[in-house]
């Protein structure tokens, strides 16, 4: 799964925050079916053993679709669910110990929230962060927003696959891509949207344009 991280543009999130569990999976064939290419569950101050029976079901959904799957927040779940891979804060566990729990060859994501923060994250060597959230977003609300000034600087700094985060949506996409930035994850945009596959499928055009263009 690593060559299909590398080649992620867009990274959608079922969240229950905004998903109702019983919605989830419908959900999140919807906009696997849009052009989402990294699917991860959250599911906040839920215990591991209640979200079991969902990631169980997301991942071989995600599998059917060659689509990484990415459980937040416990690593320890992996194995259990047959995810790909487990996405860490910046306050949990450490990139190594968050791959000890999730088995051999797992995907490991790490949250930063500054420049300084990314940098340091490279030591750790997760297999992508998340750098934001760039604007406010009711998903982080302890959060500062960080902006976009620092993206194209990340960007190359780094060799590993960088995911922007934070109150991104199609109003505002297009703004984040100028910016430098080449990969996205898109939360309330999409589980929000009246019609979230085609949403999907505008901000993949969006970000496949400018990837063009960056080539060119």
């Amino acid at each position: 799964m690593g060559g299909a991280l590398d080649q992620a543009q867009l990274y959608g999130i079922v969240d229950l925050a905004y998903v109702r569990a019983v919605d989830a999976l419908d959900v999140a064939d919807n906009i696997l079916s849009g052009g989402v290419q990294v699917l991860q569950l959250r599911a906040k101050n839920q215990a591991p053993e209640t979200i079991l029976p969902l990631a169980r079901e997301l991942s071989a959904l995600c599998r059917a679709s060659g689509i990484p799957f990415i459980v937040n927040d416990h690593p320890h779940l992996v194995p259990a669910c047959h995810a790909q891979g487990a996405h860490v804060g910046q306050e949990d566990l450490s990139v190594a110990q968050a791959r000890k729990l999730a088995g051999e060859g797992a995907i490991i994501g790490k949250s930063t929230h500054s420049l300084v923060q990314a940098r340091a994250a490279r030591q750790e060597k997760p297999d992508y962060i998340g750098f934001g959230p760039l604007f406010t977003t009711r998903t982080k609300p302890d959060y500062t927003p960080i902006g976009i000034d620092d993206i194209r600087r990340l960007q190359d700094e780094v060799t590993i696959p960088v995911f922007c985060i934070g109150g991104i949506n199609l109003g505002n996409l297009r703004e984040v891509v100028a910016a430098g930035a080449r990969r996205v994850v898109i939360v309330s945009g999409i589980l929000q949207a009246d019609n979230p596959q085609a949403y999907c499928q505008e901000c993949r055009h969006i970000l496949n344009s400018a990837n063009f263009s960056e080539k060119l």
